[in-house]
């Protein structure tokens, strides 16, 4: 069978109202020019979404990972979108378009990526996740609770095709270096790393037969620009069932609102909150961080679908159990933990103040 690659190309090309959602007229532009490139043949089938104040593109496509082709299309679309920002005065125009230019390949350029090619099941369950107002790391902890801990993955301990586990691939983000770490073998010595979700993220995750499970964006914008410039906002695509996780245990991690960070000028912690589409609009104090499920059932590259897989009572305790922990962090105002450590700081506006004080140091 021909192979079939899924890319999810992100990018903030302006806000409405501020950071906090997405114009309508961006959304039709995206998808109106994507239905004639469709119609040409080029692609095979693709949906327009948002998280917040990003334009989410998710694209069928049999040209491969890293296609120029691909990639350009996206890059064109986010030029035309951001024009289309401009003329509307929405806030941070253009945000994440780091260059005029357009180089081979959006990676480096500032939108974010996710990409995997695959062979396609005689089913082919998928759920393409996107994030705002937070960062690459925030998907260390669902990854590792749906593909290393029994506790939360059933199939782990009782399903044969899964009992071996996977294979974690594990980005450096500063030294630019990846690691591969087994669980359970590397359990330990993966978790030393994921914990520092700053710093590691993991990029990718296979059984160790190969097969790609899970892909995510690792990009840190402003590592690219060397200034503060605003959250990654990530994508992750996880595959599910038949030797890979069921899609209640993909899903099940974000019943917890565990804490990432971003929120409000990409310098605190937040609780993450598991949300609809349609609450995909973060604006208490530009947050709290919010993530989206989107659930496809790929035939020959058709995407059938979206299934809103987090548009579900179940998620209620999540949501509320984050917005009590937003009440709770939000009462440290500029103090730690609220707000990140300095170390994590270097790339937001604050060494621009620290820069004034310095002269006052005796």
């Amino acid at each position: 069978m021909e192979k079939i690659t899924i890319s999810v190309i992100k990018a903030d090309i302006g806000g409405y109202v501020g950071h906090s959602s997405m114009h309508p007229n961006i959304l039709t532009n995206a998808m109106q020019s994507l239905e004639k490139v469709k119609g040409k043949g080029m692609i095979v089938d693709f949906h327009v979404t948002h998280c917040g104040d990003d334009l989410d593109l998710i694209i069928t496509h049999r040209l491969g990972e890293n296609a120029g082709d691909i990639h350009k299309l996206a890059w064109d679309i986010f030029l035309d979108c951001t024009d289309i920002a401009k003329e509307l005065k929405l806030y941070g125009a253009g945000q994440d378009l780091l260059s005029d230019a357009f180089a081979g390949n959006v990676k480096g350029m500032g939108p974010g990526v996710a990409e995997m090619t695959i062979e396609e099941r005689k089913s082919e369950p998928v759920i393409i996740f996107a994030a705002d107002k937070t960062s690459p790391g925030s998907w260390n902890f669902p990854l590792y609770k749906m593909f290393a801990d029994p506790f939360n993955t059933i199939g782990l301990v009782i399903d044969p095709s899964m009992h071996d586990g996977f294979s974690f691939d594990v980005l450096d983000v500063f030294d630019n270096k990846t690691v591969m770490l087994n669980c359970p073998e590397d359990m330990y010595d993966l978790l030393v790393l994921i914990g520092a979700s700053e710093h590691y993220i993991i990029k990718g995750i296979h059984k160790k037969s190969g097969e790609i499970a899970a892909v995510t964006s690792t990009q840190k914008v402003n590592l690219m620009a060397g200034r503060y410039v605003g959250k990654d906002d990530p994508v992750m695509i996880v595959r599910c069932q038949s030797g890979l996780p069921a899609v209640g245990e993909v899903l099940e991690p974000f019943s917890m609102s565990y804490m990432v960070t971003g929120w409000m000028r990409g310098s605190h912690w937040g609780p993450f909150m598991p949300v609809s589409v349609a609450d995909a609009h973060p604006t208490r104090f530009d947050g709290p961080p919010r993530v989206i499920a989107l659930g496809f059932q790929l035939c020959n590259g058709t995407l059938i679908g979206p299934r809103d897989m987090f548009a579900d009572p179940s998620y209620d305790l999540a949501r509320q159990q984050a917005n009590e922990v937003a009440n709770y962090i939000r009462r440290h105002g500029p103090f730690e933990p609220q707000r990140l450590p300095l170390s994590d700081m270097e790339y937001t506006t604050l060494p621009q103040v620290l820069k004034k004080l310095k002269g006052k140091f005796k």
